[in-house]
């Protein structure tokens, strides 16, 4: 039996020393497995066989031990060494190794819970962190918000290259220097455009009117015979004759024709000059002097072509002979006129017409339109005449006015029409009724010499003009058939961000000097009709001057075709005053780039002070149904020794209204840096601002509390997730299934989870890897040990099958 029991003791020996070695082999064959736990071997005695359980001291003996055998050895555990492995540096932002307790948790196939300590992660398709064997890290996501969604463990998501996001701006820093020095901003800029007439007023149509010579009484055949029958007194008489047409209106003066009398005679005077026209001119006016005198008086009318007895019983009138004559090439333009309304535009030429010492005879004139219903123009009653100079070919003057269906003779000379400081004389005014806001945009005209062109048509008209030297954005105005005048001014003032509106009660925006020849009083800023121009009067300063080019404004009509409406806007007054200006851009919650511009102006300096007002512009400023650019004014103030002290109303509103960002958009502007010292110039700059457009996802980290934080293209930092890591009471009991996996085994204690660093756990540190635990030295030392027990065990079956051998060999 005790021979017996040796071989099995020793065999028990063997099957322990093997167990041993098969534990430090796993050891040493994962001693380069990341985050590999070795473990150790513990032994514990098998049954023992009692021969006798001893005896208590007595009296006569001292006690005696049991006396027991043992029976082997057994594997009591085989314990997995947990304590931290050593950390490595990685290469790769994805690896992740835990520094104190814990484990990684990852999702099987199946939807089961495992836990590692191996922390090489990689992305896979899907932008989710993977384990070597296609397990998924999990943890908590975000939402659309990159807000931490803790409800639930998901797969943790890095989507590199795809996920963007951008980042309103909040705040924008200025530096510069705004100078005392210089002219205080007293004076805007202000630019006037052509004149505008209105296409509602008509325009005579002067093909049908004649303009001739108009003929001189011809005296050929006129006779003089004196006679005795009357009461003239004795001398020499000369007569002129003059034809009239049935207006009024005399041809020019006859040749003198004369005849002597003595005393109580009469003259009587035979064919008359005859109208050559055959209507016309159905009367002659005779003219005669006094007895032996030189100066003509109008005597009396008579029938052309008949016959007059002047017996003195017709004394003379004092009606002087109108012996002024034209000499020249003269050209009419005619207009409507009522008295008490403007009158209409001119028509186009009449003429030329040459005249040598003659009179020149206009005909055929227009019968005047009826007016609308609702109005549109006066009632014209009569057709204005106006004739330029033998000597001035481009203006025109009133010589007279017709009735419709009338004729009229022109007599007057160049001298006379021209003489302006004569009431009654008036220049012609070329362009016509003027504008007014309620002018409708498609009745609009602009003249070109004598042509009369429509500015606008239905469409969309664009407009780009320019504040200071710099391009404003481009803003749309639709033209409808009910678009007038005023939506106009509104849209070119709103566009070009002139500031009306009195945001501050305590500071105003100023009004201008009015420098303007024959003008006094000051300028309001706006956009306002002047004598049938369009007036601007920009903001007070250089920087604000507002200019518009022949290319500021293009029109897409209804059919497509784009038109470039010249207004020819010049300068009537410069702008006046120290300036600084500069254009930067923000960032609205979409990340869409907005235009700002800022311009600063030098308002007032006193002792102790300098201030300037600042004018804020953005042609991305959008609130639907209008066009206003401008965002916002105020004041900045420097002290005596150049120091910013304050400035208002700082904080700048941009609608995004009828776009998905986030309106209004807002930012403070931070004028601390600016300086107040004195330079030449003013000078201003945006030096930061810390919006950005959309950016993509390029990098990401993972920090000791298991936050995972992506690095965007645009330089912004986002959470996409966090890790949620698990320890247990007594991870020795974790059941491995292989793979460097745990799962959860009934004596390790439910698993207390949360992200690194609370509840016990240990903390993460990306970019790096914990290397295995195995005691490389420690186990070879151990190896050794085992082989020895294992040589040791051998050796007692050997010794026993030979005293076995020896027993069964007694027989012999």
């Amino acid at each position: 039996m005790g021979l017996q029991s040796a071989l099995t003791t020793a065999l028990t020996g063997l099957s322990a020393a093997e167990t041993q070695i098969d534990v430090i082999g796993n050891n040493l064959a994962n001693s380069q497995t990341v985050g590999f736990k070795s473990s150790d071997v513990v032994f514990a005695t098998q049954f023992l066989q009692t021969l006798s359980l001893g005896g208590g001291p007595s009296a006569n003996n001292g006690g005696t031990n049991p006396r027991q055998i043992g029976l082997g050895v057994q594997v009591a555990e085989i314990a997995a060494n947990h304590n931290q492995g050593t950390i490595e540096i990685s290469s790769s932002s994805s690896d992740l190794a835990i520094q104190g307790d814990g484990f990684f948790q990852v999702q099987a196939a199946d939807g089961e819970i495992l836990y590692t300590r191996n922390g090489i992660f990689k992305l896979n398709s899907d932008g989710e962190l993977v384990n070597a064997t296609g397990q998924r890290l999990l943890g908590y996501g975000i939402d659309e918000q990159f807000q931490l969604q803790t409800s639930t463990l998901t797969p943790l998501t890095v989507p590199l290259g795809t996920k963007t996001v951008a980042k309103a701006t909040e705040n924008v820093s200025f530096e510069g220097t705004l100078t005392p020095e210089g002219d205080l901003a007293t004076a805007a800029q202000v630019i006037e455009s052509l004149h505008l007439g209105d296409n509602q007023v008509p325009r005579p149509d002067a093909s049908s009117v004649n303009a001739e010579t108009a003929p001189i009484a011809d005296t050929t055949s006129t006779t003089a015979t004196p006679g005795s029958s009357g009461t003239l007194g004795s001398g020499t008489y000369q007569y002129r004759f003059a034809l009239v047409d049935a207006n009024g209106y005399e041809a020019s003066a006859s040749n003198v024709v004369s005849a002597s009398v003595g005393p109580s005679g009469n003259i009587d005077l035979a064919n008359l000059p005859n109208d050559p026209t055959g209507g016309t001119y159905p009367t002659v006016n005779i003219y005669r002097t006094g007895p032996n005198g030189s100066d003509y008086f109008l005597l009396d009318s008579a029938a052309s072509g008949g016959t007059y007895n002047d017996t003195g019983a017709t004394a003379l009138t004092s009606t002087p002979l109108n012996d002024e004559n034209l000499t020249g090439n003269y050209t009419y333009m005619i207009t409507y006129y009522k008295a008490g309304d403007p009158e209409s535009r001119p028509s186009a030429y009449v003429g030329p017409q040459s005249v040598v010492d003659g009179r020149i005879t206009l005909s055929n004139f227009p019968t005047p339109p009826t007016p609308p219903i609702g109005g549109g123009f006066p009632a014209y009653d009569e057709v204005r005449i106006y004739r330029n100079l033998s000597g001035d070919q481009n203006n025109f003057y009133l010589v007279g006015s017709a009735a419709p269906g009338e004729t009229f003779t022109d007599s007057r000379s160049d001298a006379e029409i021209s003489d302006l400081t004569d009431s009654a004389n008036q220049v012609l005014n070329q362009d016509g009724p003027s504008v007014n806001s309620n002018t409708l945009l498609t009745d609009v005209l602009r003249r070109d010499g004598l042509v009369y062109e429509q500015m606008f048509s239905e469409g969309t008209l664009s407009y780009t003009g320019r504040k200071g030297g710099r391009t404003l954005g481009t803003k749309e105005l639709e033209i409808t058939s009910t678009s007038t005048m005023q939506d106009l001014l509104d849209f070119i003032e709103d566009a070009s961000g002139i500031q009306t509106l009195q945001v501050d009660s305590q500071n105003p925006i100023p009004d201008s000097a009015n420098n303007i020849l024959g003008e006094t009083g000051t300028l309001k800023p706006g956009a306002y009709i002047q004598d049938g121009r369009i007036r601007l009067i920009s903001n007070n300063g250089e920087s604000n001057a507002i200019d518009i080019d022949l290319s500021s404004f293009r029109l897409t009509d209804e059919f497509g075709q784009v038109s470039t409406p010249n207004m020819a806007f010049g300068t009537t007054q410069e702008a006046v005053g120290q300036s600084a200006a500069t254009d930067f851009v923000v960032y609205d919650s979409l990340g869409v780039p907005i235009s700002v511009r800022v311009t600063t102006t030098l308002e007032s300096r006193t002792d102790e002070a300098t201030v300037y007002r600042w004018y804020a512009d953005s042609p991305d400023n959008s609130v639907p149904g209008k066009n206003d650019i401008a965002v916002g004014t105020g004041l900045i103030q420097f002290d005596g020794n150049g120091n910013f002290v304050t400035a208002t109303e700082e904080t700048i509103s941009i609608n995004r209204q009828g776009l998905p960002s986030v309106t209004p958009l807002q930012f403070e502007m931070d004028f601390s840096l600016v300086s107040g010292l004195a330079t030449q110039e003013a000078t201003l700059a945006a030096t930061s601002q810390d919006g950005s457009a959309p950016g993509v996802l390029n990098s990401f980290t993972v920090g000791d509390d298991g936050t995972l934080l992506g690095t965007f293209s645009n330089g912004i930092s986002r959470d996409l997730g966090q890790l949620q890591l698990a320890r247990f009471a007594n991870p020795a009991g974790l059941e491995a299934r292989g793979l460097n996996m745990y799962a959860q085994g009934v004596n390790t204690g439910l698993p207390v989870t949360g992200q690194p660093g609370e509840n016990g756990i240990g903390t993460t540190i990306g970019g790096a890897l914990e290397l295995s635990n195995t005691d490389i030295g420690n186990d070879l030392v151990e190896l050794v040990l085992a082989s020895t027990q294992y040589r040791g065990n051998s050796r007692v079956i050997t010794t026993a099958q030979q005293l076995i051998d020896e027993l069964l060999n007694l027989r012999r």
